[in-house]
């Protein structure tokens, strides 16, 4: 319709201008003839206007004509015209069927404008009743805010009720002695776990109490006259108890560590005692401290006396030196010195009394070693006896810590307290056999004993005995280092000429000396000390002048050479036993026998071979300063020497093997020194060779009669000992 009315607007715009034209043409202008016509004035139709937008015009034009009915009017040639009035009928037809549909439905029109208007009246009611509602939730939202603020003010009034209500029930409950209580501390006995239970609870209420009165708390006036009641009476039943058990440790053979261990069980008695009344616990510290310092001072000096009942009766004296000779006469009254004097130099199985399984071992038992008729030495009765104070020392130092709450500087008064009148008498009795002892090994194992066990105090966190083990070490080392001393001034001041008839063998003092240089070196490995092997070096050298000296007393420098050779070996053989093969005393001793060996080989040489070895070092000087033309006047010499050599070397050579078989105690050094002795031999002879290989020996006809170096060397080997 939209499309049908533009079209027949358009077609009717058309015809009007169409047919206004043609008026125009046929009336002409007003004035009439063609010459007086006015200009047309066609507005936007005007194309000569400048206003005039071509594009605009061609847009419209397309438009239009893509138009369906435009499109169809112009394929079937429609008169615009008739088109135009056709349409105009359509129009008032459908304006005048528009009308009527109108009045057929103005009963309905009027109806529905009374139902818009009855929907207005109710839409208003509606509106203010929304209104009123509106007012209402807005009171009703203040008054949630109010009841808010009051509920979080009650909130806060409960909770101060209830913070209220448990400090003052905890007051109460603090204050309020129960019938248990009361009945626990007058009925039960002290043994008994609800007594112990109750007076826990007791002691809490006490400091309660004192807490609150501090505070000006006038409940308490209330019930402290049953405290102080209750108090008085567990005061007194604990202290029965505890006196009781102290009393029992003073029963002969008991074994007091039992009861002593049973009152740890109830070392909070203790506690209350401390808390409530410092009177009764001062004295029942002090009734203990008296008691086992006098159990221990018993114990330790009995079983000390016993104990040294049964050390060897042969001890070392002031006379057992190393320098002493074993021929020394004594006078008429003196003691019987040891039967051997090596005795105490040597080590043997002494050492492992601070082996990790003996050093913990139990302790000895006197009265049983004596009924099987044992003895020991004085270093296994020493670890015994600190074995057991360390042992008890320990346990009486946590007992104290524990039962007598005490640490720190406290416990070690106190444990000193108990234990120091033991440990005064053990180190006096220490100081008194030192004043006598010259076992240098027992001493300086005693010093290692008491190190370990040092050691041990530490593990187990008991300090208590620090300043005990520093008093024995002072009195250890002194005599140790004046022992040592004694023995450096005895080798000094030995005189080889007193020693009597003497041989190529290893001398006793030098075998005195390995023993005990080995045994010191191979316990001070473990815990090195710098001070001893300072003294061992003093000892040492003391040693190799003592060597030397008696070395100069034999005649022949052959036979000195065999006993310093003998005595270097001994004592090697001796340390490398027990030392480590890097030590000092192993590399110095070492050194020497390696350059006196080398030295006797020479001289053993020397007779047989003497000849040959003074050719040969002059030859080979000749020809090294270019003058070895002056060997041609030695021909006959190095005839005789070839001749000599040839006829005489394997007699030389079995008497060599034989004598040195015969000088040397030790039959592996003798056989070293055999094989040193024949490879210098060879190389001698290959030297030999070599100078007769010369311009100037080699036309010589006894040149023929030299021995083929490999034949020698075959022959050589066949006097090879083997052990």
């Amino acid at each position: 319709m939209a499309a049908a009315a533009t079209m027949a607007a358009a077609a009717r715009e058309l015809v009007l201008r169409a047919g206004a034209s043609d008026m125009e043409e046929e009336e002409g202008p007003l004035g009439g003839g063609p010459g007086l016509q006015e200009p047309l004035q066609l507005g936007e139709l005007d194309i000569t206007s400048d206003e005039f937008i071509l594009d605009e015009v061609d847009v419209h034009i397309q438009a239009n004509l893509e138009d369906e009915l435009v499109k169809e009017a112009l394929k079937t040639g429609v008169d615009l015209r008739h088109y135009s009035k056709q349409v105009e009928l359509e129009l008032q037809q459908i304006e005048q069927k528009s009308i009527r549909d109108y009045i057929q439905e103005s009963e309905n029109i009027a109806s529905l404008h009374n139902q818009i208007t009855a929907c207005d009246a109710v839409l208003e009611r509606m509106e203010q009743m929304l209104g009123a509602f509106q007012s209402d939730l807005s009171s009703i939202s203040s008054e949630i805010r109010t009841l808010q603020e009051q509920s979080g003010a009650m909130n806060i009034r409960l909770r101060n009720r209830q913070a209220v209500r448990g400090k003052l029930g905890e007051l109460v409950d603090g204050l309020v002695v129960p019938s248990a209580l009361v009945t626990a501390i007058l009925e039960a006995p002290v043994t008994e776990p609800r007594f112990l239970e109750q007076l826990q609870e007791l002691d809490a209420k006490a400091a309660a109490v004192r807490e609150q009165e501090a505070r000006g708390t006038a409940a308490c006036a209330d019930v402290r006259g049953v405290l102080d009641r209750l108090r008085v009476k567990a005061v007194t039943k604990i202290r029965e108890f505890i006196l009781q058990k102290i009393y029992s440790f003073r029963k002969p053979m008991t074994n007091y560590q039992i009861p002593q261990t049973a009152l740890l069980k109830y070392r909070f008695f203790y506690q209350f005692l401390l808390g409530n009344e410092r009177a009764t616990a001062k004295e029942i510290r002090d009734e203990y401290v008296e008691t086992l310092s006098k159990i221990y001072l018993s114990y330790y000096r009995s079983y000390l006396g016993r104990l040294m009942k049964v050390q060897y009766e042969e001890v070392a004296e002031k006379d057992d030196l190393m320098g002493v000779e074993d021929t020394a006469k004594k006078g008429f009254f003196s003691k019987p010195s040891l039967r051997s004097r090596n005795t105490i130099f040597t080590l043997g199985t002494r050492g492992s009394v601070i082996s990790p399984t003996e050093l913990e071992a139990p302790i000895l038992v006197p009265h049983t070693a004596q009924r099987g008729e044992q003895r020991y030495p004085f270093e296994a009765l020493f670890r015994s006896q600190h074995y057991a104070l360390l042992d008890n020392s320990c346990r009486e130092y946590l007992f104290i810590c524990e039962f007598f709450v005490v640490s720190g500087p406290a416990a070690h008064d106190l444990f000193h307290s108990v234990m120091g009148r033991t440990l005064n008498m053990t180190l006096k009795h220490l100081e008194s056999y030192l004043a006598d002892c010259y076992d240098a090994i027992a001493v300086f194992l005693c010093i290692h004993i008491v190190l370990r066990f040092r050691n041990i105090a530490a593990k187990r966190d008991v300090p208590a005995l620090d300043r005990y083990w520093e008093q024995v070490l002072a009195l250890l080392w002194p005599r140790f280092e004046l022992i040592l001393e004694m023995n450096v001034q005895s080798v000094r001041s030995t005189d080889p000429q007193r020693l009597g008839g003497l041989d190529t063998r290893p001398h006793y003092i030098t075998r005195r000396y390995a023993e005990f240089s080995s045994a010191l070196v191979s316990i001070n490995q473990t815990i090195p000390n710098e001070r001893t092997m300072q003294l061992l070096g003093q000892l040492q050298v003391e040693v190799e002048n003592f060597v030397l000296r008696v070395a100069a007393e034999f005649s022949s420098r052959k036979e000195q050479l065999v006993f310093l050779i003998n005595n270097y070996d001994m004592m090697l053989g001796v340390l490398m036993e027990r030392a480590a093969d890097d030590s000092k005393e192993v590399e110095s001793f070492q050194q020497l026998l390696n350059a006196r060996t080398q030295e006797f080989i020479e001289e053993l040489l020397s007779p047989p071979f003497g000849g040959l070895v003074a050719f040969v070092k002059e030859a080979e000087a000749l020809i090294e300063r270019g003058q070895a033309e002056r060997l041609r006047g030695e021909e006959a010499r190095v005839t005789q020497l070839i001749r000599g050599f040839g006829s005489s070397w394997k007699s030389s050579v079995e008497s060599l093997s034989q004598d040195v078989m015969r000088s040397f105690t030790n039959f592996r050094n003798g056989t070293s020194i055999i094989q040193g002795a024949l490879t210098q031999l060879i190389q001698l002879y290959h030297r030999f060779h070599r100078v007769l290989s010369q311009p100037q020996l080699r036309a010589l006809p006894a040149r023929a009669e030299l021995i083929n170096i490999h034949h020698l060397m075959v022959e050589l080997k066949k006097h090879k000992p083997n052990f």
